[in-house]
C-alpha cells in the first residue's frame, strides 16, 4: 500500500519528541505539508531540523504555542488557517496516588489530554466539512478502557478521548470527513524513561530494557512481550489519515501489543 499525501496539510500536536514526532515523521515522508507543534521552541526547532535533514526538501512548519490555552489555539489557526488532517496527540501523564490528585491537576489534565483536541477540532472541522475532506485522530490509550490505578487522572481523560471522537464521527456523518481514535499501549518513547524510574523500577541496564521489564511484570497480558516503538503506533495514525481509510471513522482501533484481552 502506498500512501500519497501530497497536497494535503497535516497538524500533528505534540510532535517534538514521542509517538507524535514520529507521526510527523510519517506524514512528511508521504508527501504532506507537516505541522509540528509544542511549548519549548528549541525543542521544536530540533525536532525540524532532524526531519528536514531525514527528508530534505520536506514542507514542515513548526509553531510554537500552548495548546492546552485557547490562545495557543488561537496561535497555531493564525499560522496556520487550514489544515487537511489534525492528529490530536497532545497529552500529558505521570503516576500519582488517587488521594494525592487534587482539583488543579484534575483539571490540568483535562485541559491538556481532552480539551485540546476538542477546541482544534471545533476551530478546523468547518474547514474539512467545506472542502469534503478530512481526517481526525485522536491519540488516546489501552489506559482508556484499563484504568491504570497508578494514573487513574491519565486514564480518565483517555476515556473522554473516546467519546469525542465517536461524538465528533456521528456529527461529521456523510461528509467524507473521518474521526477516529488510536490506542497505544507501552510505547517506547522518550517520556517513558521517566515513568519507568518514577515507578521505581530503574536499574542500570538500558533504558530499552527497563520498558521491556515493565511491560512483562506490569502490563502481563501483553502478547508482544515488549513495548510497541514509536513508528510501529505511528504507522496505524498516518494510516487513518490517509486516503486508503475512508471507510474506517467512528473507530476505536488499539495499537497496544495485544495487552487488552478482549475480542473487539
Amino acid at each position: 500500500m502506498h500512501i500519497d499525501l501530497s497536497g494535503k496539510t497535516a497538524i500533528v500536536t505534540g510532535s517534538s519528541q514521542g509517538i507524535g514526532f514520529a507521526t510527523a515523521l510519517g506524514l512528511a515522508r508521504a508527501g504532506a505539508r507537516t505541522v509540528i507543534t509544542g511549548r519549548d521552541g528549541a525543542r521544536l526547532e530540533k525536532a525540524l531540523r532532524r526531519i528536514a535533514d531525514d527528508i530534505p526538501g520536506a514542507d514542515i512548519v513548526a509553531v510554537a504555542a500552548d495548546l492546552s490555552t485557547g490562545e495557543g489555539a488561537e496561535t497555531l489557526l493564525a499560522e496556520v488557517p487550514a489544515t487537511d488532517i489534525l492528529v490530536n496527540n497532545l497529552g500529558i501523564f505521570e503516576p500519582k496516588p488517587f488521594l494525592e490528585i487534587d482539583d488543579d491537576e484534575w483539571r490540568r489534565y483535562f485541559d491538556v489530554n481532552v480539551l485540546s483536541g476538542i477546541r482544534l477540532s471545533r476551530l478546523y472541522l468547518p474547514g474539512m466539512i467545506g472542502r469534503r475532506w478530512g481526517r481526525i485522530v485522536f491519540v488516546s490509550s489501552e489506559s482508556a478502557l484499563q484504568i491504570p490505578p497508578e494514573m487513574m487522572h491519565y486514564g480518565m481523560t483517555k476515556t473522554a478521548q473516546l467519546a469525542v471522537a465517536r461524538g465528533l464521527a456521528e456529527v461529521c456523518a456523510g461528509t467524507a470527513v473521518t474521526v477516529n481514535s488510536v490506542l497505544p499501549g507501552p510505547t517506547n518513547s522518550e517520556g517513558i524513561a521517566d515513568f519507568v524510574a518514577e515507578l521505581g523500577t530503574g536499574t542500570s541496564r538500558s533504558i530499552d530494557e527497563q520498558v521491556d521489564e515493565f511491560v512483562r511484570e506490569h502490563r502481563p497480558t501483553s502478547l508482544l512481550r515488549r513495548a510497541a516503538t514509536t513508528e510501529e503506533v505511528a504507522n496505524l495514525i498516518i494510516y487513518l489519515s490517509s486516503p486508503q481509510a475512508s471507510a474506517t471513522t467512528g473507530a476505536a482501533l488499539s495499537v497496544d501489543g495485544g495487552t487488552r484481552r478482549s475480542v473487539v
